[in-house]
């Protein structure tokens, strides 16, 4: 009986099976697509059978366990008359002895009868039961050629739709932005979305809705002819959670062909892999600077115009062994993957020039309490210097927290990344980091050339302040913010491609890739070209801190290291990435070290 329960659940997923099919026909007659119909007929037909010979199965199955009892009572019977003839031959009734022996001989052959039955019973239910068995797998191979058949169906329903839309070209391209509006560089929003409004401003066409509020967005711009909607400005937190929950809303519910976006790191390898199962939409990083993204991932449709945090901080290690003359340095981060790649950029190059890094400490992102941090650090005593990688919100409290356990900051000992140079942060620093060498975000806000005067032009033409943290600011601080930039560098490279390819996007974007690919910038701040990860080869400056004239803490760019890679002088390759322990500290020939050019007052030597 266990058995024939076993097939009663078979047969009733097989039946399942066959409605499931049989409704799948059906719609597949109403898409009129006639291999996927005949197909998915043939799963359905496979399927009924495959259910008919499990019903038979279970028959054969049932009729056998009836013959076994049946069975199984002749033996009984065949007991009891031995008994009875037993009992009469021990009390020498001849009669009952006669009668008795006639009973037996009777239940005798229908044991044998019963015997015979039972076995043949189990012979069908055997053979019933590698029927159904073989009629599954034909139900499965059935299925499986359907879904074939569906796929072949829906491709070529695609390829259709997509013939007609390059037959009748273009109508729209439906534009998405995701930048960080909270978590640790919620600040920075209205800067990004401002990068992007000034692109399409300046480059096609577009009028801004708000002159002081860049998330209002623009409206009325065109490449070729071809409309260019913003359908939506997705709002993330820095986590890979958020930037995909927002990727979705943008690209699935809203519809949108293209995003440029994100801003932070591990939202950008999260929204890297999310752009290869998406190879119909096109994605261009907004200023993520995660090494992983594009030595790694390498999503085909995935395209950044900006360096990594690790190409940004060229120069930086060679000015601390060479130039503050450090043997050692302590760094601390912040635990995620864009700080791990800027500090990988600073211990690669600092021990590449023979020095020593002896402490790694890494708060987690968006951490409130830095006391318990920096108390890993040695003292100032103990070691030559820092480099701080800790971004956003946590910088100042985690300046803050050091003094409090180490003593005043002297900016000759201290080094940061980007974060200690960008426009609305630095000023919170205070005087006590003045000197202190900073990575340049591949921008350098005072260089003096044609092409950073027309930057400056080009901002304050489209946008009269640009809020930073929720605050106004005056359009011009843009100027001097990779934020800003970044982002705009993106924007400027999409229409330069959609331009190339007359707005057209068929073939899955195909011609857009490509284009998108050999752009050049001739950028603000230097030549912008892609390597064959569809990553930025980018010049790189080194700027320190400094208080001016007025007692303002200001900043001036000190060093250019030009057409920085990826590869960082051929240290990385993206097996391993970097993370807490990578790179290791080992001395080898990075080209620039000791060849950095020079940058005086805003000219480079």
């Amino acid at each position: 009986m266990k058995l024939f329960g076993k097939k009663t659940v078979w047969l009733k997923v097989l039946t399942a099976s066959l409605v499931m099919s049989l409704v799948a026909a059906a719609c597949a007659a109403q898409t009129e697509t006639a291999d996927q119909a005949l197909q998915i007929a043939n799963s359905a037909n496979s399927a009924a059978a495959a259910a008919q010979a499990a019903a038979d199965a279970a028959a054969a199955e049932a009729r056998s366990v009836q013959a076994g009892a049946a069975e199984m009572q002749a033996a009984i019977d065949v007991a009891q008359a031995a008994a009875i003839l037993a009992q009469s031959t021990a009390e020498d009734n001849e009669a009952a002895v006669a009668e008795a022996q006639a009973d037996l001989d009777a239940a005798n052959s229908a044991l044998a009868d019963a015997t015979v039955a039972a076995e043949k019973a189990q012979m069908e239910a055997s053979a019933a039961t590698e029927e159904a068995a073989a009629a599954q797998e034909r139900a499965q191979a059935a299925e499986m050629e359907a879904e074939e058949a569906a796929q072949r169906a829906e491709d070529a329903e695609a390829r259709a739709a997509e013939a007609e839309r390059t037959a009748a070209g273009t109508q729209e391209i439906k534009l998405a932005i995701l930048s960080d509006c909270e978590g640790a560089f919620g600040a920075f929003h209205e800067q990004d979305i401002a990068g992007v409004a000034t692109a399409f401003a300046e480059y096609a066409g577009a009028t801004i809705t708000n002159r002081s509020k860049p998330t209002d967005g623009f409206t009325g711009a065109s490449v070729a002819g071809v409309p260019i909607n913003l359908v939506g400005i997705g709002c993330a937190d820095d986590t890979a959670e958020a930037a995909i929950r927002e990727t979705r809303n943008l690209m699935e519910n809203l519809g949108a062909d293209i995003m440029i976006g994100p801003l932070s790191g591990d939202e950008s390898i999260a929204v890297a892999n999310y752009a290869k199962d998406h190879l119909n939409q096109t994605f261009i990083n907004g200023t993520a600077g995660a090494q992983d993204t594009t030595l790694t991932v390498r999503a085909p449709n995935f395209f950044r115009f900006n360096g990594d945090g690790a190409q940004w901080n060229a120069g930086l290690g060679d000015i601390a062994k060479n130039t503050l003359g450090w043997e050692t340095a302590a760094v601390i981060g912040d635990d995620y993957s864009f700080a791990w790649t800027s500090m990988a950029g600073f211990i690669a190059e600092f021990c590449a020039a023979g020095g020593d890094v002896i402490s790694r400490v890494f708060p987690p992102l968006n951490e409130t309490n830095y006391s318990g941090f920096v108390e890993q650090l040695p003292d100032p005593d103990e070691v030559d210097g820092y480099f701080w990688a800790v971004g956003g919100a946590g910088l100042i409290p985690a300046l803050k927290a050091f003094e409090d356990a180490k003593g005043p900051v002297d900016g000759s000992q201290h080094i940061g990344n980007l974060f200690w140079g960008t426009p609305g942060q630095f000023e919170q620093l205070g005087g006590r980091v003045d000197g202190a060498y900073v990575g340049g975000f591949g921008i350098a806000g005072d260089l003096k050339t044609a092409n950073a005067n027309r930057h400056m032009e080009i901002i304050t033409r489209h946008f009269d302040e640009i809020p930073f943290g929720g605050n106004p600011a005056p359009a011009s601080d843009a100027h001097g913010s990779g934020f800003f930039l970044n982002y705009h560098n993106a924007a400027w490279g999409l229409i330069q491609a959609l331009e190339a390819v007359n707005g057209d996007l068929s073939n899955n974007h195909e011609k857009l890739r490509i284009e998108l690919s050999q752009v050049v910038l001739d950028g603000a701040f230097g030549e912008i070209r892609l390597d064959e990860n569809r990553q930025a080869i980018q010049d790189q400056f080194v700027q320190r801190i400094y208080t001016d004239d007025e007692g303002n803490l200001a900043i001036r760019t000190v060093a250019f290291i030009p057409a920085v890679d990826q590869t960082f002088g051929g240290t990385f390759d993206g097996d391993p990435t970097p993370s807490r322990d990578y790179p290791a500290c080992e001395e080898r020939d990075i080209d620039w070290i000791g060849n950095a050019r020079t940058v005086v007052d805003g000219i480079i030597q």
